[in-house]
């Protein structure tokens, strides 16, 4: 008999952020104090890497 394996893979669904957010968000990656993809994995920014340097 088989084994069922359960997927570690999680389902995401797009979230709303507000304006304000988004304005603190891009304000901490300006000064430095994040990069674009610490700010993905801080706050759950969904979003391919295409654009990430």
């Amino acid at each position: 008999m088989k084994e069922h394996i359960k997927s570690k893979y999680v389902k995401r669904t797009q979230k709303d952020y507000s304006m304000s957010l988004k304005l603190q968000i891009v304000s901490e990656i300006e000064q430095g104090i994040l990069t674009r993809r610490e700010a993905q994995i801080r706050y759950g920014i969904q979003g391919g890497d295409s654009y990430i340097e």
